[in-house]
């Protein structure tokens, strides 16, 4: 997976989650959405789903600078995390902005995308 960061994790679910929103917190960055997919999947589908939670992370300083040039960027915000288990593992992916943004054409923003990665790299490896 070339678009973001993905391990294996030695925790259950639940510390994992909440490992990783105070790991975020440290580094900025707050959630401004939590799905439960699992929960909407039995909700809206009638399917059994393994646990499967996606985090929206933002950093408020760095959206206001990405918004900032370019006001369209919001449709690629926030930064989404995910903590999900899958045959008794649990696994934790983070979005690799650089390469969400890889499309975009502005170069200030590319800046920024490389400063958020940053960030969420010292996250990712601090899990």
């Amino acid at each position: 997976m070339n678009y973001g960061f993905l391990k294996k994790v030695a925790f259950d679910i639940d510390t994992t989650l909440k490992r990783v929103q105070e790991v975020l917190k440290n580094e900025g960055f707050g959630i401004l959405t939590k799905i439960d997919v699992e929960e909407k999947f039995k909700e809206k589908l009638d399917i059994e789903f393994p646990r499967y939670k996606i985090l929206g992370a933002c950093n408020p300083e760095m959206a206001y600078k990405a918004i900032s040039a370019e006001w369209e960027i919001g449709l690629l915000l926030p930064c989404n995390v995910i903590i999900y288990e899958k045959e008794g593992d649990v696994f934790v992916g983070i979005i690799r902005p650089t390469r969400a943004m890889a499309e975009v054409k502005n170069e200030t923003l590319q800046k920024i995308a490389s400063e958020v990665e940053e960030k969420l790299k010292r996250v990712f490896e601090s899990i």
